[in-house]
């Protein structure tokens, strides 16, 4: 077992600093724990990649925090094989609801008879007291009794972690981290003048709302494979870079140069052993050969990933590779989009849109959830959006899930309202009085999630459909993934947690003199080298990927300036470049917001400033 581990970590890109001391503990984990060796180390990249280590090391120093790692991951697999046989796990919530159930007790006075066949959607409805109506309106509850775990947390909106490249910002904006008046939220959150609204030009992807799917074919995958090789074939070719690529299969002494995608002969998780390339059919009738990458000092490779190979076919069975390019030449007629499927938004009073200064904008930058687990009382978007109207940014990104499906009541169906009236009352009702208090100076910009229960199960996903007639200039949705620019910045999103996914299957080799770069910086620039939000292939099981719809909405067919990647993974912020060789690098700044709502308690969210250039910003990751 102690080969197998050292083989497992060796083979996941990691050393080890105390190598026995550091197995034989690893060896006691997989007996009290019953994991394979393979388990404990996809285990151990997770508690990498959620303490964002920078060295590609297992050190003694960090065993202990990884043994607890294991203790909770045991802990919720007990739970949730308890919930699938039907078992309750009793909790202080189910003590509290038994000792607060005065059935028994109550005074049986006739009192105002309740209406509960009112219209859902009228004004009058209390939004907050609807999922506790009952409660309420027994007028023996008190507001002290819906004390929740979220509204007990200490040290709101702390910044944890900032980059301050503006040393001076005209908008007089300051810091959000107080701590002489911690009580004083008008002193944590300084109010700032009132700016203009923002340009917002939404770059179409060709889905409606409402659209039809779960009718692609096999036809439809294999062209969207073949298009993407053929694609970046000619993105090659077009750099003058690079010769005209030929076929990777045929049996050659001299060395060529060979476009395909990277892809696992077998089951279960990429390793060297399993890599073989498939080219083009125009190049080799879509036939597969396997790889020897054993000469390359360093890669970083996953299944789907399009690059281009140099070396040799001696026998016609293995391609022995001597060179890999994983970033695909970015070409100038790609970076102008078709303008006929560009969205402009306020076309009938462009001129308020002159107002403001260009390429400079101010954003918050928020993913869902954006309730707690123990209830569906919102409250974490409720603090946002209070925050929100003391920083007034001129444009306001709430990236899904909003009706999250894993939550709880959703999953369980405990909730008495449907997913489209909890979506209108706790979100819209809420975004709608928060423009209509801060003014015409800001907007809203929706983006859905697959995990919305109120929307399509499908990806890519078509925009939400919001019926606000008042504000349909200042709340927009957009579809996911999406691209927009709002005052000439270019903004890409996507929700589906592709960073997660990926470094779930993606190997990698560091060169032994070179300086490991940070992980968390290459899983991002995989989406740009690749030029798509979804380079992944075979798709995710828990991503209902259909290739008949818009294939081109998946395609990132320019380098945004800020690229919004919402992951379970811990927030951070990073600055990228593309990677092509013999091409001016272009930056873009990379965001993980985290998530507003983490469990019972509160999570984070992003503050960017971009004044300009990527190296002109002020951003600052924000605790809820």
């Amino acid at each position: 077992m102690e080969e197998e581990i050292k083989s497992e970590f060796k083979r996941s890109g990691f050393d080890i600093e105390d190598e026995q001391e550091i197995i034989s503990k690893c060896v006691t984990f997989c007996i009290n724990y019953s994991l394979t060796p393979s388990d404990l180390v996809s285990s151990w990249e997770v508690h990498y990649l959620n303490r964002q280590l920078n060295e590609p090391i297992v050190e003694s120093a960090e065993i202990d925090g990884f043994l607890l790692h294991l203790q909770n991951q045991k802990k919720e697999d007990v739970i949730k094989e308890k919930e699938e046989a039907g078992l309750h796990m009793y909790s202080i919530g189910d003590v509290e609801m038994l000792l607060n159930n005065d059935d028994d007790t109550k005074d049986n006075t006739p009192g105002t008879p309740i209406n509960h066949h009112h219209d859902l959607f009228s004004p009058s409805t209390d939004t907050t007291s609807l999922m506790y109506e009952n409660v309420l309106s027994s007028g023996k509850a008190s507001k002290s009794k819906l004390i929740t775990p979220f509204s007990k947390r200490t040290d709101r909106f702390s910044v944890k972690f900032s980059i301050n490249t503006v040393p001076s910002v005209e908008n007089g904006k300051q810091e959000p981290n107080h701590q002489d008046n911690e009580n004083d939220e008008d002193d944590v959150v300084r109010r700032v003048p009132h700016r203009e609204r923002c340009s917002l030009v939404i770059h179409g992807s060709g889905l409606k709302p409402g659209c039809r799917f779960m009718y692609d074919r096999i036809e439809d995958r294999l062209n969207a494979i073949e298009n993407r090789i053929r694609k970046h074939t000619r993105a090659f070719v077009a750099s003058g870079l690079y010769e005209e690529p030929t076929d990777p299969t045929t049996a050659s002494q001299r060395g060529i140069f060979a476009v395909g995608m990277i892809c696992s002969d077998g089951e279960g998780r990429l390793n060297e052993k399993s890599v073989v390339l498939q080219s083009s059919i125009e190049h080799s009738g879509g036939e597969c050969v396997r790889l020897d990458l054993q000469h390359l000092n360093h890669y970083s490779i996953f299944p789907g990933q399009v690059v281009g190979i140099g070396g040799h076919n001696p026998s016609g069975h293995c391609f022995i590779a001597s060179k890999l390019v994983d970033s695909i030449p970015m070409s100038v007629a790609d970076e102008n989009l078709n303008p006929a499927k560009k969205q402009a938004i306020d076309k009938e009073n462009p001129s308020t849109d002159l107002l403001c200064k260009q390429r400079e904008l101010s954003m918050i930058i928020s993913a869902g959830p954006f309730t707690t687990t123990d209830n569906l009382l919102f409250e974490p978007l409720t603090e946002l959006l209070q925050y929100a109207k003391r920083r007034q940014p001129q444009l306001l990104v709430l990236l899904g899930p909003f009706v999250d499906s894993e939550h709880p009541d959703i999953k369980k169906g405990t909730v008495e309202r449907s997913f489209d009236e909890i979506f209108h009352f706790e979100i819209l009702r809420k975004l709608e009085d928060y423009v209509e208090r801060v003014g015409s100076g800001t907007r809203v910009l929706l983006v859905p999630s697959i995990r919305d229960a109120n929307h399509d199960f499908v990806f890519p996903q078509p925009a939400l459909e919001i019926n606000s007639t008042d504000f349909k200039s200042q709340i927009v949705s957009l579809t996911n993934p999406g691209i927009f620019e709002a005052n000439e910045v270019k903004v890409g999103c996507c929700t589906v947690d592709i960073l997660k996914q990926i470094s779930g299957e993606e190997i990698s080799r560091t060169a032994a003199d070179g300086k490991p770069m940070d992980r968390m910086s290459r899983l991002a620039n995989h989406i740009l080298n690749q030029q798509s939000f979804y380079p992944l292939h075979p798709p995710s099981e828990f991503v209902p990927m259909d290739f008949s719809l818009a294939p081109e909405a998946l395609q990132l067919s320019l380098v945004p300036d800020i690229l919004i990647l919402p992951s379970d993974i811990k927030y951070f912020v990073k600055l990228l470049s593309s990677e092509s060789e013999g091409i001016n690098n272009t930056k873009c700044i990379a965001v993980n917001p985290g998530r507003l709502a983490k469990g019972e308690g509160g999570g984070t969210f992003v503050e960017l400033d971009y004044c300009g250039g990527s190296d002109q910003i002020n951003v600052s990751i924000v605790g809820i």
